[in-house]
């Protein structure tokens, strides 16, 4: 049965990844995105793009309801995929960047849970995944910009999960490790760096984007109803084993 699914943060690899195995299996879906031209092969084949920024409030709304048109009322799924990565020591960060990054990852994801549960709530129930970090379990060095925002958005998820579970929504998290994408491509950019990086994951491997968006799919359309207020560590078991 044909379902409507929302991505937020749309041109990232992972979630150009997720549109494509949602559109495969003939989902309806639409995209919040900056950039038009990244997700343009998911127009093509049939997405619907809202262009324009995740912290803004009428532009999220505007995706949310196109969504909710899609599904004729009904909006099944919304995937949260803003991030950003900012790598420096506190003594050389300064306030402004700290709630920058803050601002980008934790209150857009905050925005998009406001704005998409409101309308879950007058349709019956939905699911939404939101993304972590393996820096929000594991002390990891200069990542406590980032540690603290995902950090929050783990937590806050737990409590959204409380606070919907009688309401027929859904709410999990993924926390990737290192993943090969556009994002990671500076903790990347030598094969010393790279080697370093694999070196402290248990499976001493990076991750593959594939694996990141088939988990979310699974989250969004295909897992039990029991599942709700988890973070799911997609590490290689670096956040929980050692290696």
């Amino acid at each position: 049965m044909s379902k409507s699914f929302l991505i937020v943060g749309a041109s990232s690899d992972i979630a150009l990844e997720l549109g494509q195995r949602l559109l495969s299996k003939g989902h309806s879906v639409t995209l919040l995105a900056r950039d038009a031209h990244r997700v343009q092969p998911l127009v093509d084949q049939g997405a619907q793009l809202i262009q324009g920024d995740a912290l803004d409030k009428e532009v999220v709304q505007s995706a949310v309801d196109a969504a909710k048109e899609n599904g004729e009322g009904s909006l099944a799924g919304v995937a949260h995929l803003v991030g950003s990565l900012v790598l420096r020591p506190p003594h050389a960060l300064t306030l402004d960047a700290f709630n920058e990054v803050i601002h980008t990852n934790l209150s857009s994801a905050f925005l998009t849970l406001s704005i998409a549960c409101k309308t879950m709530l007058r349709s019956g129930g939905g699911r939404l995944v939101f993304t972590s970090s393996v820096a929000a379990t594991l002390g990891l060095m200069n990542h406590e910009a980032i540690a603290a925002a995902k950090g929050g958005v783990e937590s806050m998820v737990r409590s959204a999960a409380s606070t919907y579970s009688q309401r027929g929504i859904r709410l999990n998290v993924v926390a990737p490790g290192l993943t090969d994408t556009r994002l990671a491509e500076t903790l990347l950019r030598s094969d010393a760096m790279r080697e370093a990086a694999v070196g402290k994951i248990p499976l001493k491997r990076i991750n593959e984007k594939q694996e990141i968006a088939s988990t979310i799919e699974w989250l969004l359309d295909g897992a039990p109803d029991n599942i709700t207020g988890q973070t799911f560590h997609l590490d290689g078991g670096m956040s929980q084993i050692s290696g």
